[in-house]
């Protein structure tokens, strides 16, 4: 065999915007639907560093009928005088990496792009992108395809296109189709990212508008009360137990703004931003408005004698009811990965863990009615807490859980977690057949019977009492958390991937929800950690006289092999996993090579709460008129 050469000629140097068109996951974290809508993002926060700055009052964000998004704000306008590379400024900050204003802290104090690459990785990654800037009395213009130049320079300046007395930038781009699985933006979820802007800047309007058939629609947002309006929508429907609390102080550059309310539920909603981004992962700041609270809370309990000496209330005890939003302006943040989901920081949680104590102490010291509230919801959590932990000793004292699950587990023979993985499966039918086609080498198999509990409505007794979740808890080996109490520990996890595999058809669909809304409640790292997926098998199977056998997973591969195909055909819908015989099931479902699998992700925690408690909640009005609201968007299986 000959051997492969590597020396200089190997070695591939990606220019301009290559780098980005090869590799866009590393830059916008998917492309799915989530990195697609990060596209406007990046555009709108670049906006929004412009009011930061002082220059800018109003952003438009425009949804176009033709598939393309226009974002438009009245700031200073990406600079057009002509760099010292050449060209116009604007020519380099859009069609080169690490490039642009941010990296001049006098030209940007703080702001969210602070990577210089979204607008230049927006344009690699749109099929066309047109920049108008108005500057100076004058309107420029410049156009892209694929992040190539289309607009001829004269001496390396912008065309001049006509006269304005405004200033700004708009920026019109479509997302190229050959690297997006799906072109359409998600207007829910930028209507949600839009609002909570305004939220983080309370003197910034937001007006958005959907141009697209059938879904025109115009919102303007703007927040004057800033988070404590934003405190107060998230409680909407709860009962509250004080006004928020609001603060802001500023230590060593960084400056630090929250707002808190406790409400009568034992949930805890803490979310974080830092330069206007949602830090989803949380990061340094939480951690240092956490850990100060906590203590802060401990150390006036034993003050006021509600604590023992020796006695103290966990951090899930002391934020058990919280809303709360700690929003930094960091003038050089670190974060982890470009899409900025975790800060990391290390200054912020000093700077934030000071602050929160300062003003927080400050204010329970004027306000001690709202203090004991306060008090009252952590002690109310750890009596709940230490009866619940004592219901799960016995529980897990008389279930006496094994590793082989009651039986109800066929486990894989390797014990090594990241080559396993789990496949929950609806039936003893199709689990029968499941457990047949398996690798059981590292391939485990877990029948469950029908639907499970709805954990959104249930207590948690019933919940540690249901069968088929206590099944899931042994099998998975990481424990669960939940409110009150907390041992889940995602280092123990047995299995790489947990897989979801139900029938095709609506009630495997409401199985998988059920699924999902008790992983997410009890066990929400392994969702934000990549570990849960959904398994997709298919819907026929067409045998042509002539030709070989193929399988379709849904209606739209029928019609396409309809149109393609020449011949008679016999096709076999699958109704369920079980009608499958052991190698059907390998060959389509199970095999790793030719398996379709969909990863489950949270683009937006919060939003994915509020659907939660919605769609799977008592609350039967709300539930109903969104259903009636995205009925259009359902896929109904025929």
């Amino acid at each position: 065999m000959a051997k492969a050469q590597y020396n200089a000629d190997s070695i591939t140097v990606l220019e301009g915007l290559e780098a980005v068109r090869k590799r866009p996951g590393m830059y916008i974290g998917s492309v799915g639907t989530k990195g697609l809508n990060h596209l406007i993002y990046e555009i709108v926060d670049n906006s929004v560093d412009e009011h930061l700055a002082g220059f800018c009052t109003d952003i438009w964000v425009r949804l176009e009928a033709d598939g393309s998004c226009t974002v438009r704000d009245n700031g200073r306008g990406i600079p057009v005088e002509l760099h010292k590379k050449g060209v116009s400024a604007e020519r380099v900050v859009l069609s080169t990496l690490h490039a642009g204003g941010k990296f001049d802290n006098e030209a940007y104090k703080t702001s969210g792009g602070l990577h210089g690459v979204g607008s230049s990785v927006v344009n690699a990654l749109s099929e066309r992108m047109q920049v108008t800037i108005c500057q100076k009395g004058y309107i420029y213009r410049d156009a892209y395809e694929r992040g190539v130049p289309v607009v001829e320079l004269k001496d390396g300046l912008l065309p001049v296109v006509g006269r304005s007395k405004e200033t700004g930038t708009e920026i019109n781009f479509t997302p190229d189709g050959e690297i997006f699985e799906r072109t359409r933006f998600k207007a829910d979820w930028l209507k949600s990212r839009l609002h909570e802007t305004a939220y983080l800047n309370p003197n910034l309007t937001l007006h958005y508008k959907n141009c697209r058939p059938g879904e025109e629609e115009a919102i303007d947002y703007r927040e004057p009360d800033g988070i404590i309006a934003y405190v107060k929508d998230l409680n909407n429907g709860k009962t509250p137990i004080h006004d928020p609390i609001y603060f802001k102080g500023t230590a060593d550059k960084i400056e630090v703004e929250a707002a808190i309310q406790f409400v009568d539920t034992f949930e805890e909603n803490v979310l974080g931003f830092c330069n206007n981004i949602f830090t989803q992962e949380g990061g340094t700041h939480l951690i240092g408005f956490k850990t100060r609270f906590t203590n802060l809370i401990n150390t006036y309990a034993k003050e006021l004698g509600i604590l023992k000496e020796n006695a103290k209330f966990t951090g899930a005890d002391t934020r058990s009811g919280m809303t709360a939003i700690v929003a930094i302006k960091h003038p050089d943040p670190i974060f982890e990965g470009q899409t900025k989901t975790k800060l990391a920081s290390a200054d912020a949680a000093k700077v934030v863990n000071t602050v929160t104590g300062d003003e927080l102490q400050r204010y329970f010291d004027r306000n001690l009615e709202t203090l004991k509230g306060v008090i009252g919801c952590a002690e109310k959590s750890a009596k709940i807490r230490k009866a619940e932990e004592k219901a799960k000793t016995n529980m897990l004292t008389k279930s006496k859980f094994s590793f082989d699950s009651n039986g109800k587990l066929a486990n894989c023979e390797s014990r090594d977690p990241s080559k396993c993985e789990i496949f929950i499966v609806e039936g003893d039918s199709a689990g029968g057949s499941a457990k047949s086609a398996r690798n059981r080498q590292y391939q485990a198999i877990l029948p469950i019977r029908g639907k499970i509990l709805n954990v959104e409505k249930a207590s948690m007794d019933k919940v540690l009492a249901n069968a088929e979740i206590k099944t899931m808890i042994n099998s998975f080996g990481c424990g669960f958390s939940e409110g009150y109490g907390n041992d889940f520990d995602i280092s123990k996890l047995r299995y790489d991937k947990i897989i979801l595999m139900t029938d095709a058809d609506v009630d495997g669909s409401h199985i998988d929800t059920l699924l999902l809304t008790f992983l997410y409640r009890f066990m929400p790292e392994l969702i934000t950690e990549g570990h849960v997926y959904i398994a997709m098998p298919p819907l026929f199977k067409v045998i042509p006289k002539k030709g070989n056998e193929q399988y379709l997973y849904d209606e739209k591969e029928l019609e396409k092999y309809r149109k393609t195909h020449t011949g008679e055909f016999t096709l076999q819908r699958y109704k369920g996993l079980g009608e499958m015989d052991a190698q059907q099931l390998w060959e389509t479902t199970l095999d790793p090579e030719n398996r379709v699998l969909k990863r489950v992700e949270i683009e937006d925690g919060r939003m994915a709460s509020e659907i939660t408690e919605m769609l799977m909640g008592s609350e039967v009005g709300p539930r109903r008129q969104f259903i009636y609201d995205h009925a259009d968007e359902a896929e109904i299986d025929a």
